[in-house]
């Protein structure tokens, strides 16, 4: 297997280490649009014939297949903004290769009723794709990270193992992480966060298919394991509400997140002043998008591992019938300390657990435990292997009773 990861960020430098451990693959390049960044994230690992460093641009699909071909690439790791979802995909496409991404091609929100129903939803664009993908017998494995990923990885196994019929499947991401001597410093890409957290949240139901609803909509207080405790959650779009319904049968999804209220303040008051936009303005002689200036203002997420404290837990709560005929409420989940992946791979929590999983996938896909072709989400395929693989890595998952 030779890998092409896209993005030397946090999270794609902290897929370095973890595959670093494993043997499973030949080459592994990491690209960035700044070289620099790239030769960064593999610097700790010169002596391992490997890995390479490049330059991309992951706007131009043509760049990313040209790169696949200059070394003989056969599976691309998208770790940059969703914004550059399609062109990677469309470059390794063209290069022949197979494509895993964390993050699924943009919505937009319907024009008429942006809090009813939706518009193009998170992931269209690449399910459009799909027969492509499988008339050439390449597999795009989308939204592999933990949320989606590993959240829709649950969802599977509960399916499979755990009920007989479920009634509601919920994705709950909640967290005790502060970072010191911030004042406000978001744990990953505020870019992205933006995106999710400001679109229409979208939610599932067997009866009448997706709609959407408000920012921040439908607050609850759900209480996380190991220490974390009980923190207060809202409706976000994800890709999990998208994903999980095509391959698994509940009557209801969601997914919420625990931000906070300060949180959503600053994400309300950006809003308020036109911050969130991607549409680029003038000012003085250049043009910039307003979004990306605040990106560029705040901490990079990947630097902040050394000051932060705490635990992330990402987890799927399921309710409903039990193998047995019993009412059945289970949360499987996935507690990562800031403190132990600092120390074993100088990344910060919330972005090693995001990457963990792709290269488990991708360690599954070299070995033949899994396979496909087309255009498919993690619940596509036998839940087991993967958790099984993740707690061979040394990061192991847990089941609470009773939600």
């Amino acid at each position: 297997m030779r890998i092409l990861v896209i993005g030397a960020g946090g999270v794609g430098s902290a897929v370095v280490p973890i595959a670093a451990r494993r043997g499973f693959f030949e080459t592994m390049v990491v690209a960035d649009y700044d070289p620099g960044r790239a030769e960064r994230a593999i610097a700790r690992f010169a002596g391992d014939e490997r890995f390479a460093a490049a330059q991309v641009d992951a706007s131009k699909p043509d760049d990313v297949a040209a790169l696949c071909r200059q070394h003989a690439i056969t599976h691309v790791l998208n770790a940059v903004d969703p914004r550059f979802v399609m062109p990677i995909f469309e470059g390794a496409f063209g290069a022949g290769a197979d494509y895993l991404d964390m993050a699924m091609s943009l919505s937009h929100p319907d024009a008429e009723a942006p809090y009813e129903r939706p518009g193009l939803k998170l992931g269209d664009e690449q399910f459009a794709r799909a027969d492509a993908w499988e008339r050439a017998g390449r597999l795009a494995l989308v939204g592999v990270g933990v949320e989606p990923g590993l959240s829709d990885i649950f969802a599977r196994y509960a399916q499979d193992h755990l009920f007989s019929e479920i009634d509601e499947i919920g994705v709950r991401d909640g967290a005790n992480l502060v970072v010191e001597g911030y004042d406000f410093a978001p744990s990953f890409s505020i870019w992205t966060t933006i995106e999710e957290c400001l679109n229409p949240p979208v939610i599932w139901e067997a009866d009448g298919g997706w709609y959407t609803t408000a920012p921040f909509s439908e607050p609850e207080v759900f209480d996380f394991p190991e220490g974390i405790g009980p923190v207060e959650c809202v409706n976000v779009e994800h890709e999990e509400v998208l994903l999980i319904p095509r391959w698994v049968k509940a009557k209801r999804v969601t997914f919420k997140y625990g931000l906070g209220d300060e949180f959503i303040t600053v994400l309300k008051v950006l809003h308020m002043l036109g911050l969130d936009r991607t549409e680029k303005v003038r000012v003085g002689g250049v043009e910039v998008s307003p979004r990306d200036v605040v990106a560029a203002v705040l901490p990079d997420p990947a630097a902040l591992g050394d000051r932060m404290r705490g635990k992330t837990c990402a987890g799927t709560w399921v309710k409903g019938t039990g193998v047995d005929g019993q009412p059945r409420e289970v949360y499987l989940y996935h507690v990562v300390d800031n403190e132990v992946t600092m120390r074993e791979d100088e990344s910060q929590a919330v972005v090693w657990q995001t990457a963990i999983n792709p290269v488990v996938a991708l360690e599954l896909l070299a070995t033949g435990v899994w396979s496909g072709a087309g255009v498919l989400g993690p619940e596509a395929f036998d839940a087991v292997p993967f958790l099984d693989l993740l707690t061979e890595y040394g990061s192991p998952w847990g089941l609470r009773e009773g939600g």
